[in-house]
């Protein structure tokens, strides 16, 4: 499943490769996976010219001069791929975009995902988008004092409230797992006890973790606009069960959290 640092990477590449075409048709073999009905979709997407592309959390979203944004979700997996002028075009996809100068954006979802289309006007309706929280790869926006003060007053464990996509947008249960390792903090650990110091830790753990894991493009078993693999594959202690922890060499446990596995260092994180 991808998260943040896969999307942050696969807005910048469409930003660079689309930005300036214009639509030509559009293909949609699946349109469950919309959030209007075709008939609606295709004029608010086809005939309008790729302004930019962006990432927040899980989602890409990309503008449509002059009037509409196109917003893509890969939800539980999948794929958004460019093919230039003249490429063959895959056989199995749910979305495929044909630009005017020959070439394609195609999208394919390994379970569910999401093809929304929407004006720009009304994009703060849009409810999948609209209640996204903080943008952790943002330095203006994540700051410490953002952070700290999204924090203030709740009562419940950590690891929830990180993965919550309405506090911070875009970490999953991949990255999550090094995270909290870095930040020495159990995923149980309730937020009143965790004191600044562990606060300033764990703050500095989550934009160094997505930072680097974005400027390898990724997870290595997750592809880029191009097809290509990330070069992120070197956990601390994530999917590391029964392995030496990298710091104190304690055994490696994997534990439930809720409705999720969390792998810990069951002496480094308290």
């Amino acid at each position: 499943m991808p998260e943040l640092p896969e999307i942050y990477n696969l807005a910048n590449q469409m930003d660079s490769a689309l930005k300036g075409k214009l639509i030509g048709s559009v293909d949609v073999r699946q349109e469950k996976c919309l959030n209007v009905p075709l008939r609606r979709f295709r004029p608010l997407v086809i005939g309008k010219t790729i302004g930019g592309a962006t990432a927040r959390g899980k989602w890409v979203f990309m503008e449509l001069q002059p009037d509409a944004h196109f917003l893509l979700s890969l939800g539980m997996g999948g794929d958004a791929l460019y093919h230039g002028p003249g490429a063959t075009r895959p056989e199995k996809y749910q979305v495929l975009f044909e630009f005017t100068d020959g070439s394609a954006l195609s999208i394919v979802y390994w379970w569910f995902g999401y093809a929304h289309a929407s004006k720009t006007a009304d994009l703060k309706s849009h409810k999948m988008t609209a209640s996204l929280g903080l943008h952790p790869l943002d330095d203006s926006e994540f700051t410490y004092r953002a952070f700290s003060a999204m924090l203030d007053g709740k009562k419940g464990a950590i690891k929830p409230v990180l993965m919550n996509q309405t506090q911070i947008a875009g970490i999953g249960n991949v990255y999550i797992q090094d995270i909290l390792f870095r930040a020495k903090l159990h995923p149980n650990r309730r937020i009143p006890e965790i004191a600044e110091v562990e606060r300033k830790l764990l703050f500095r753990a989550i934009k160094g973790n997505l930072k680097r894991a974005a400027k390898l493009g990724g997870l290595a078993y997750e592809k880029d606009f191009y097809g290509r693999p990330g070069r992120f594959k070197d956990f601390l202690v994530g999917y590391k069960e029964g392995q030496p922890c990298p710091e104190c060499g304690a055994t490696i446990e994997k534990i439930r959290t809720g409705s999720t596995a969390t792998f810990i260092c069951p002496s480094c994180q308290t």
